[in-house]
C-alpha cells in the first residue's frame, strides 16, 4: 500500500496521521507551527546534485525516477527509518513541490509500495 501524499502547504487534517516531511530543504515561507510536521527525514530526499539536475523539469521525469530509485536503493538506513515510521500507524508524506505529479514524493511512495511487495516472504501452498 502506498503512503498518503500531500503538499506541506495544504492544511493538515486528522486523517494525515503522522506528517513526515521528506524534503532536504525546509519549505519556503512556512513556519514550523503551520507545517505541523511530526518528523523530518532529510536523508530520504534526493541528493542535492540530483535535485538541482532535475529542477522539476517534466522532460527529465523518467530519468529522475531512475536516478532517485538508485539513490533510495543505496540509502537503506533512511528507507528503513521511514518504513519504521510508516509502520507506527497512519502517516502522510508531505513535500513542498508545486508539481503534484512530478516530484520526489511520488517516486518515494511508489518505491515503498514496490519494495514492500518484493520484501514480503512468499507463501507456498500445498494441496493434499
Amino acid at each position: 500500500m502506498k503512503p498518503a501524499l500531500k503538499r506541506v502547504y495544504e492544511p493538515p487534517s486528522k486523517s494525515d496521521g503522522t506528517r513526515i516531511l521528506i524534503d532536504r530543504l525546509w519549505p519556503r515561507g512556512l513556519s514550523k507551527d503551520k507545517a505541523h510536521v511530526d518528523l523530518w527525514l532529510k536523508a530520504i530526499a534526493p541528493s542535492t546534485e540530483l535535485r538541482r539536475w532535475f529542477g522539476h523539469d517534466p522532460e527529465k521525469w523518467t530519468e529522475f525516477q531512475h536516478r532517485y530509485r538508485a539513490e533510495l536503493k543505496a540509502n537503506g538506513d533512511a528507507v528503513s527509518e521511514l518504513k519504521a515510521a510508516l509502520a507506527d500507524g497512519p502517516a502522510t508524506l508531505v513535500y513542498g513541490a508545486r508539481d503534484e505529479a512530478h516530484n520526489d514524493a511520488v517516486v518515494l511512495a511508489d518505491y515503498l509500495a514496490t519494495s514492500n511487495r518484493s520484501s514480503r516472504p512468499s507463501r507456498t501452498y500445498f494441496s493434499r
